[in-house]
Order: C-alpha cells, then sequence, then structure tokens
C-alpha cells in the first residue's frame, strides 16, 4: 500500500498516531516557552544592545541552534548542542575505542550503556560550557547586574539544566511522540524563527539595504535550494538481488526479482549538524563579542561566513561525518551476508564477500555524491550571507535541517497511518470470520 492510497479518513481512526502527534506539539510547545525565560541577573537593554551587533559567524549559528535563545541569553541558551558534542565524541570513540566496539556489539545492552554515557558527557559538556557563558557575560561590561561566584553558579546551575531538560524532551518524543526527538526540536526553533527573518528581510528592503531585486532573488534561490534538497533525499540507488528457484514437492518457489535500494544521502542532515557542532564548541567565546583580546577578536574574524577557514572547515567537517556516519548506519558486509543467509544474489556477482565489496563500492560512490550535495547546499548561501546582511534562519543548514526533518516526519507519520490501517483491516477481517 503506497502513501497515496491512505484513506482519507484514516487519521481520524488513528487514535496512537493523533496522541503521539499530540504529545509531540505540546513537547515543542515547553520547549518554545523556555527559550523564552531569561537568565537572573542579565540587565535585558544592555544584552539586547550587544547581541544586536553581533549576529554574525558562529554566534549566529548558535543562535539558530537554540531556537533564537541565545540573543534573549534564556536557560535554554546551551540548547541541544552540548548532547550533539556529546554524540560525535561517543561516536568517533566507537570507531577507535576496543570497549566502545564491545558495547556496540553487545545489541540494546550495550545500546543503554552507550546512551547513558552520552548522556553523562553532556552534562560535562553543557557544564564546561556554561561556566564560559558566565564568564563571558560578566566581561562583556554592563550585561550582569551583579558579576561574581553566586551568578556564575547560578548561571551554570540554569544553563546545565536547562540542557539536560532538552535532552530528555528530546528523549520522549523519540519514545512516544512522532519523529526523532533531538532534529525536531532543532527544528522547531528554526521555523519559530523564520517568521522574524522574513520581516527583518523585508524591513532591510524598506530601508533601502537590500534592493527589491535582490529580496526576489533571495527568495527564487531559497526555492530552488528546497527542491534541490528535495531530489536528492528522494534520490537512491536501485542494486537487483535474485532469488533462485527451488522445488517443494510439485511446486516451484522463488524465482522472484527484488531491489536493494541505497539513498545518495545514506546520513540525511546528520553531518551538517556535526560539522557545525564541531565548529562551536572549541570558540563559542570567541565570537560571543565579549572579550576585547586581541587574540579572541582575531579568531572571531575567521569563523565568519566567506572566510577561508570557516568555509574550509565547514566543508571538511560535513565531508568526513558523511562518510563516517553513513559507515556506521549500513553495514555492507552484513547486508551480504543477510542475503547469502535468504538465498539471494547480485547477477554476476558472487555471493558473500564480494557482495560485500559490490556493495561497498557502489555505496561509497554515492556518499561522495551525498557529501558533495550537502556541501554545496550549506555553503552557497554563507557566500551570499557574508556579502549581505541576510538573516542566518535563510541560509543552506538551516534550509536543508527544516527540509530533511519534515521529510523523515512526515514519512513516519505515513507509515505509522498505514500500519494502523493494517491493523483495521485485520480486526475486520477477524470479525467477519
Amino acid at each position: 500500500m503506497s502513501s497515496e492510497s491512505i484513506a482519507p479518513g484514516a487519521f481520524s481512526q488513528a487514535s496512537d498516531l493523533k496522541n503521539r502527534i499530540f504529545f509531540t506539539i505540546g513537547i515543542l510547545i515547553i520547549y518554545r516557552i523556555g527559550t523564552y525565560i531569561p537568565l537572573n541577573g542579565i540587565d535585558p537593554e544592555a544584552l539586547k544592545n550587544i547581541m544586536s551587533t553581533s549576529q554574525q559567524g558562529l554566534l549566529g549559528m548558535f543562535n539558530m541552534f537554540s531556537g533564537g535563545a541565545v540573543t534573549r541569553m534564556a536557560i535554554f541558551a546551551l540548547g541541544i548542542m552540548p548532547y550533539i558534542s556529546a554524540s560525535i565524541i561517543v561516536q568517533l570513540l566507537t570507531g577507535v575505542s576496543q570497549y566502545f566496539k564491545n558495547l556496540k556489539e553487545q545489541g540494546e545492552i550495550g545500546r543503554k550503556k552507550i546512551t547513558q554515557i552520552t548522556r553523562y558527557g553532556t552534562v560535562l559538556i553543557a557544564i564546561f560550557q556554561s561556566y564560559g557563558v558566565a564568564v563571558g557575560l560578566e566581561n562583556a561590561g554592563n550585561i550582569v547586574v551583579d558579576p561574581g561566584l553566586n551568578f556564575r553558579l547560578i548561571t551554570m546551575v540554569s544553563l546545565t539544566a536547562g540542557t539536560t531538560f532538552l535532552m530528555w524532551l528530546g528523549e520522549q518524543i523519540t519514545l512516544r511522540g512522532v519523529g526523532n526527538g533531538i532534529s525536531l526540536i532543532i527544528f522547531s526553533g528554526i521555523v519559530a524563527e523564520i517568521p522574524r527573518a522574513l520581516a527583518s528581510t523585508f524591513e532591510l528592503g524598506r530601508t533601502g539595504a537590500l534592493s527589491a531585486t535582490m529580496i526576489v532573488g533571495i527568495f527564487i534561490l531559497v526555492i530552488l535550494t528546497v527542491l534541490f534538497i528535495v531530489f536528492f533525499e528522494r534520490a537512491f540507488r536501485k542494486i537487483l538481488i535474485n532469488y533462485p528457484k527451488r522445488q517443494v514437492g510439485n511446486k516451484i518457489y522463488g524465482g522472484e526479482s527484488s531491489h536493494l535500494p541505497l539513498k545518495i544521502n545514506t546520513a540525511g542532515v546528520i553531518p551538517a549538524i556535526f560539522a557545525s557542532a564541531l565548529l562551536l564548541l572549541p570558540i563559542t567565546l570567541s565570537n560571543f563579542g565579549f572579550s576585547d583580546s586581541d587574540n579572541f577578536l582575531k579568531i572571531s574574524s575567521m569563523f565568519t561566513q566567506g572566510q577561508p577557514l570557516y568555509m574550509l572547515l565547514y566543508a571538511s567537517g560535513i565531508i568526513f561525518f558523511s562518510f563516517f556516519y553513513t559507515s556506521i548506519v549500513f553495514n555492507p558486509k552484513e547486508t551480504a551476508e543477510n542475503l547469502r543467509k535468504y538465498g539471494g544474489y547480485i547477477p554476476g556477482i558472487r555471493p558473500g564477500e564480494r557482495s560485500a565489496e559490490y556493495i561497498e563500492t557502489i555505496l561509497i560512490r554515492l556518499t561522495t555524491i551525498g557529501s558533495m550535495y550537502l556541501t554545496f547546499v550549506c555553503l552557497l548561501p554563507e557566500f551570499l550571507i557574508a556579502k549581505y546582511p541576510i538573516p542566518f534562519y535563510l541560509g543552506g543548514t538551516s534550509i536543508l535541517i527544516v527540509v530533511v526533518v519534515a521529510m523523515d516526519t512526515v514519512t513516519q507519520v505515513q507509515t505509522r497511518l498505514m500500519s494502523s490501517q493494517y491493523e483495521s483491516l485485520i480486526r475486520k477481517t477477524k470479525f467477519n470470520k
């Protein structure tokens, strides 16, 4: 049954799906409320004056991932980025540490241990970053009403608790809602700020900072970028799989053909998020504009849109994580072994090791194309943002996250809806019997 064959009234009958959707919406509303709860001891006017002149480079990216909480210095200012940073570290360790390799091979038990380690890592990174934010706020001048140890402790507790709470909310969406919780939190933060970004773009046109032609060109570029993303996210390579005929008594079974679909972008939006997190982690303070140090200012200037170092590191991170994450989520040897067990084979390729090598070769080629596509989408609008005062929320990374997460979530909704229809059909069949 395809997604197009879903009955119009199916949604109203899928009570479990409705509950999951309402639960997800409720969690996201809680998240958005938290982005407006300010830290204690902050002068809002002084903060507004500084943030209004510090919205480029990594600060703009940090603010994008936190759903605007950075400009308001809310309790969710760190956002979910410490969790993503911890996830990166743990994923890298699974490739180099024997202990983590063993955990990964232990199945569900090992996965739970890895998840727990990631949570502890999130708290440690959040503590480190929250202390840096507290010190940075104090060095900003008149932002902090009463600087000192008390302010630092309150800020550290508030920001760390905010990140931990966000991590828990994301896990609850994944378990009891629809879609990937962490991705949806980032998605909702970006979407919620898009109207503000559009308003500021039109305001730039009204004041003459951007011409009407440039504004129209920006929106055309956004639409073309969305279409480009949808095309590549829906594209996949089919590998023909044949199953031999076998005779049982007087009947012949098998002989069918199927396909092994391999997506061009197997890693999805993860490489862009991970690459952004790596850029944010070591340089968070330097791009806040809170320090008068010449070294900080020099580093900060190197990490702005259009700068060679920024673009090089961002592109390198996207390409690396495209290959790294693909190697984690798809194992050619395991796939080839499963095909051999069920009697499937690739025409012209010997089952077993040769099939694994063939699948891996195709996967490498697809991942190369996929990583180039991600790099192009994420970096092309950045050059435009570097030259013109365009809001960060209209950049390639934000558009990529919004489109991919929306597509994945819709796919999950359709899958659950079809599953509900099948269950309803089975119940009716049993009742009629």
